[in-house]
């Protein structure tokens, strides 16, 4: 018979807890940023058009791919890495477990039912597992962000440097912060060695796992800042592909 271990949290009733600083405010602003970028990036996917300008590419459009036949954005066919990647990120998982499912709302803070059970299941056995491949697919769409950074030096076959320029470059440092402060990314490179110096590789492997460590604490900010900065990279590109504003040149 499977057992699923249930935990009780706070105080007796939803919403109850002995604590005494304001513990909503952290789910209450994670929802409402969850929902901004949401509204907006479903927006933006969806329109199909003024994703470029010049020598700037949208990040909700990249690598672009539309065949002929697909009549609908061609965002959908680069959207579902990055989507698959943040839904099951552990931070993630956190921020809209407490914000949309009050699971729980917050540390000892008492849920709708008063019991945590956790992941558990198909949840607890495979989203280790999915996470780690769409890091591994996030990963090939980050190089090819890169690409796009590099090329935005590039006005007409002469160097150059524009806001734009910096407002891309901005954003895929912010998006290769994040990526490698990614837990599953740590436990690749340093995970299952109880002794580097034994392991094959061992004083390599170390190395790339202090370094992918100092990206992991500060893996929440990261996944706020990068998670905004694709959608400002994509509103800036958007606006001045539409004319409303003009990209200023600095080289």
């Amino acid at each position: 018979m499977k057992t699923t271990l249930v935990a009780h949290v706070g105080a007796p009733g939803f919403g109850r807890t002995e604590r005494r600083d304001v513990w909503w405010l952290e789910p209450l602003w994670a929802a409402v940023g969850l929902a901004i970028f949401v509204a907006y990036s479903t927006w933006a996917a969806l329109v199909g058009n003024n994703f470029a300008f010049g020598p700037y590419q949208s990040p909700f459009y990249s690598p672009y791919f539309k065949p002929p036949w697909w009549p609908l954005s061609a965002s959908i066919f680069v959207l579902w890495i990055p989507l698959g990647f943040r839904l099951s990120c552990y931070y993630y998982r956190k921020a809209y477990y407490r914000a949309y499912f009050l699971s729980p709302p917050a540390c000892a803070v008492s849920e709708p039912k008063h019991e945590y059970t956790g992941e558990t299941g198909v949840l607890l056995r495979w989203l280790p597992v999915v996470h780690r491949w769409f890091l591994y697919l996030s990963i090939l769409i980050l190089i090819w962000l890169w690409v796009d950074a590099i090329r935005a030096f590039d006005f007409d076959g002469s160097f150059g440097i524009g806001v734009g320029t910096l407002v891309m470059l901005l954003n895929v440092v912010l998006l290769t912060a994040f990526t490698l402060g990614c837990h599953a990314l740590r436990s690749l490179v340093g995970g299952n060695v109880r002794c580097f110096s034994c392991a094959p590789l061992g004083n390599a492997r170390y190395g790339a796992w202090r370094f992918v460590t100092r990206f992991t604490g500060m893996h929440p900010w990261m996944a706020w800042f990068s998670l905004y900065s694709v959608a400002l990279c994509d509103l800036y590109i958007r606006l001045c592909a539409m004319g409303a504003i003009t990209d200023l040149r600095i080289v």
